[in-house]
């Protein structure tokens, strides 16, 4: 988009591209690394998905529907916010300052019997959430998440307000 482009459509660019990016990075990290997903991890792709579309639909439609372009900013906005919070979620998770889904932190029911048990066990998924299998500076994958998210929602956000507020 040239600097001439409106400004919904730069800015949802940027949310694409920012989504677009850690999204790419996560599917590296399963596909490339082999570090397999866990629930958590998988919770918070979906948000990108709809920032990148959001954003996408936003740099498409800016020039014909400059109202729609900005609603769809805003909710690849909205989206970026929802996946940085699923993140520190899932940090919360991963320290163990609070328990994980029950699917993907290891925590066993109660009060069951030796066939429920063994029942339960089988369909256990083998990723935990409650774990970090890859960290850079002492900060995993989701705590990563949840710092880039949040800057280019905030990015995203502020470049959006200040062009708005300038061009009037």
């Amino acid at each position: 988009m040239t600097a001439s482009s409106p400004l919904p459509g730069r800015f949802g660019l940027i949310a694409a591209l920012g989504s677009g990016a850690l999204l790419g990075g996560a599917l590296w990290f399963q596909h490339g690394m082999g570090l397999a997903p866990c629930e958590l991890c998988h919770w918070q792709r979906y948000p990108h998905a709809v920032a990148v579309v959001a954003g996408l639909g936003a740099a498409f439609f800016a020039r014909h529907a400059r109202a729609f372009a900005l609603i769809l900013v805003l909710i690849a906005i909205m989206a970026l916010v929802t996946t940085a919070v699923i993140a520190l979620y899932h940090v919360g998770v991963e320290y163990r300052f609070w328990p994980g889904p029950q699917s993907c932190s290891g925590n066993l029911p109660h009060g069951l019997s030796v066939e429920q048990l063994k029942r339960y066990l089988l369909g256990a998924r083998l990723v935990r959430c409650d774990e970090v299998p890859w960290a850079m500076w002492g900060l995993s994958m989701a705590a990563w998440n949840a710092i880039l998210s949040a800057f280019v929602a905030l990015a995203t956000g502020l470049g959006l307000k200040t062009a708005i507020s300038d061009h009037r």
